[in-house]
């Protein structure tokens, strides 16, 4: 018997990264999942996005472990359609439970280099969105009387201050105090609220050439390797590790969304290697 069993999971940023991992940690404890992801790139963001072939992956990888698995490409600033998405989703799954709003992005630039677009693009995409996706899940979180988990993904950024990350600090900061609120607005439905917050995670959002010439700025960008800046990024965690990896967060995750955690709401977990105390 999985932890999970006779659940229904909706994650957004779905396609790779930590959001397959979301799914697949969940399925693997029995729950179906509505997956959903943009599949397309984005102006402001230095690294290629999810491909509706990535998604297809979680599709299948979540098929293979014998869950259900509705996936829908959609981005999480449109409200039609990841409201259609959530709604097709329910609609063939019978029943929301989870809620992992994870789709996120990344750029980076100091203050004064921050365009419009740059600013607008994040805030629409990390806390925007993050709202967008919570609106259209709790009226069927509500519907079946049996409570529920949300799980929102900030960041040590949610936490703390990071050079060249105004916009993204910014997002990460708004998505507690979007927690504490909804955590209050929806515990007399048993729906719990709480927020996971990475160090880096081994992931293409990290793994790109555009990130790592901001931490080797002296370096023509395509001759940056993963060594390279490995030491930089261990010197922002207290542990000697430069990052975690997807599954951290997901068991993490997981925990959080179960009965093990029945009473924890409208709490900032850190899975972080000691970065928010260093």
């Amino acid at each position: 018997m999985g932890r999970l069993d006779g659940k229904v999971a909706l994650v957004t940023g779905a396609a790779r990264g930590q959001g397959r991992s979301h799914a697949l940690r969940l399925a693997q404890e029995g729950a179906d999942v509505i997956a959903v992801d943009r599949c397309a790139d984005m102006p402001t963001v230095g690294y290629p996005l999810a491909t509706e072939e990535d998604l297809a992956e979680t599709v299948r990888q979540v098929e293979a472990l014998d869950r259900r698995i509705v996936a829908r490409v959609a981005d999480v600033r449109d409200t039609a359609a990841l409201r259609a998405a959530v709604d097709e989703g329910v609609a063939e799954l019978g029943r929301l439970d989870i809620v992992l709003a994870n789709a996120g992005i990344a750029s980076f630039a100091p203050v004064e280099d921050l365009t419009d677009e740059m600013w607008d693009e994040m805030i629409d995409v990390n806390l925007t969105g993050v709202f967008k996706t919570v609106r259209a899940a709790v009226p069927h979180l509500r519907a079946h009387g049996q409570g529920g988990a949300i799980v929102l993904t900030s960041s040590t950024a949610g936490i703390k201050g990071l050079g060249n990350l105004a916009h993204y600090v910014a997002a990460k900061h708004g998505v507690v105090g979007l927690v504490k609120t909804l955590a209050n607005e929806l515990a007399p439905d048993m729906i719990r609220v709480n927020s996971v917050h990475p160090t880096s995670v081994s992931t293409d959002m990290i793994h790109n050439r555009k990130t790592y010439g901001n931490f080797v700025p002296d370096k023509p960008e395509d001759e940056v390797t993963r060594d390279d800046v490995a030491p930089m990024f261990q010197g922002l965690n207290a542990l000697p590790v430069p990052w975690v990896e997807s599954a951290d967060i997901s068991n993490a995750i997981l925990w959080l969304v179960s009965d093990d955690a029945r009473y924890v709401t409208g709490v900032q977990l850190p899975v972080d290697a000691g970065s928010v105390i260093k």
